[in-house]
């Protein structure tokens, strides 16, 4: 990582995503998880296709002409990102947290330090800044990292809350990181069980990748957890990861595949792919809003 001026994409031609769950969760994996993850990413793929808010694939992103800032699905996008910064700048802080102490990266003075100076960093982002040039893309600049820089085909193409805070999540994390690679450590223990579970090689930078879409699956959860919706769970859930249901699943040096990249997440959080196809196999569970109160009152004439 160059100490001035690197960029780190969040790219559907560079296709990066993440996932991991716990050291001290479950260590084993079975067979029968194995079945599961991929019922999971059966079931997320296809949710996609019924869902209006469905994301756009990354592959198909990458093949369309580019948006200028003003298109309306764009503006919309843009609206969106803008809404949903503040609330996921605290999610994120949170998670990475709750990972830390999860893969025991948290329990001495340094290694503490090293986790607060990180998440003090996602506080400093304050802007989202839309990029034709970007196109299918979203990029943060480590040496400046108070502005997500967000290409416009991939503002219009995250069509739900859900997506665009596991997209975003995805770019403060690696703000929290930073030039001194402070979350190394964390995402090096998320890419060991990752590459256990999975079999696929996860080293470099996927392991960044890796963590950054751990990060921004575990905030999604929460933010679901945190608003409530009529709409059923798991469509909710599998907006997280639509935008990997590609046909073109080819991966680089630095990145998973984005099909790896679901089946990665879904393998280090089993409960995560459990919760999808149980609920869609089972019944729509929503987390739904609160019923407003019902005053009943009598009139003088009674019945």
């Amino acid at each position: 990582m160059a100490l001035f001026a690197f960029v780190i994409n969040f790219a559907s031609n560079a296709q990066q995503r993440s996932g991991a769950h716990s050291t001290v969760a479950r260590d084993t994996f079975t067979a029968s998880d194995r079945r599961l993850v991929e019922r999971a990413i059966g079931a997320t793929c296809a949710e996609r296709t019924r869902d209006p808010q469905g994301s756009m694939p990354i592959d198909e992103m990458q093949s369309r002409p580019s948006l200028p800032v003003n298109n309306p699905d764009a503006v919309d996008g843009a609206r969106r990102a803008d809404r949903l910064l503040p609330a996921t700048r605290k999610l994120v802080t949170e998670t990475i947290i709750k990972l830390a102490k999860e893969y025991d990266l948290y329990g001495g003075a340094v290694s503490r330090g090293k986790i607060n100076g990180s998440v003090a960093r996602v506080q400093s982002v304050r802007r989202v800044k839309p990029d034709v040039d970007a196109r299918d893309n979203a990029s943060v600049v480590l040496r400046e990292p108070r502005t997500i820089e967000f290409g416009t085909i991939f503002l219009a193409g995250l069509r739900s809350d859900e997506a665009m805070i596991s997209v975003l999540a995805h770019e403060l994390t690696h703000i929290a990181s930073g030039q001194t690679n402070s979350l190394r450590p964390l995402f090096k223990a998320i890419a060991r069980r990752a590459a256990t579970r999975t079999g696929l090689r996860i080293q470099g930078q996927r392991a960044e990748e890796l963590g950054c879409d751990l990060v921004g699956v575990i905030a999604t959860r929460e933010f679901i957890n945190q608003t409530a919706s009529w709409e059923p769970l798991p469509r909710r859930l599998a907006r997280a990861f639509e935008h990997n249901c590609v046909d073109d699943d080819s991966s680089d040096e630095d990145h998973l595949s984005p099909r790896s990249t679901i089946r990665a997440l879904f393998a280090l959080d089993v409960s995560l792919a459990s919760e999808l196809v149980s609920e869609t196999s089972i019944g729509q569970r929503r987390i739904a809003p609160a019923a407003p109160a019902i005053t009943l009152t009598a009139s003088a004439t009674g019945f």
